[in-house]
């Protein structure tokens, strides 16, 4: 298992900001902050799992071809394979935490389908 992530990682993306609270050779915990209207790209990733606990706010998730809607407290699962993506439609931040598993945990597994900011792989 390779992990790329060390605690303490952080970026600013166009849609808000993530921040590392913890890895290890199978794990890594992140804390991720969606502005309002923010959006991230639809994606998948082929070395990883995601389990994904909202913390403050109501975000709509795209799970493969279901959209939920998560509130605090409440949390989704996306298997390696999946396409999935969070978006906040509110005047608030939403704040969620990301537990990745699996054997490739990094920046370099995101395969991106479609992308507001126009962003590629």
């Amino acid at each position: 298992m390779t992990t790329l992530y060390k605690k303490g990682d952080a970026d600013t993306r166009p849609w808000g900001t993530w921040e590392v609270l913890e890895s290890s050779p199978n794990f890594c915990v992140k804390k991720i902050t969606v502005n309002p209207k923010g959006i991230l790209s639809l994606q998948l990733h082929h070395h990883r799992n995601e389990h994904w606990i909202i913390v403050k706010g109501e975000a709509m998730v795209t799970l493969g071809d279901e959209l939920l809607v998560k509130k605090a407290d409440e949390s989704v699962y996306i298997p390696c394979e999946v396409k999935h993506r969070i978006q906040n439609n509110t005047d608030e931040d939403v704040v969620f935490i990301e537990v990745q598993t699996g054997d490739s945990l990094d920046e370099n597994d995101i395969v991106r389908f479609e992308d507001k900011y126009g962003r590629t792989n």
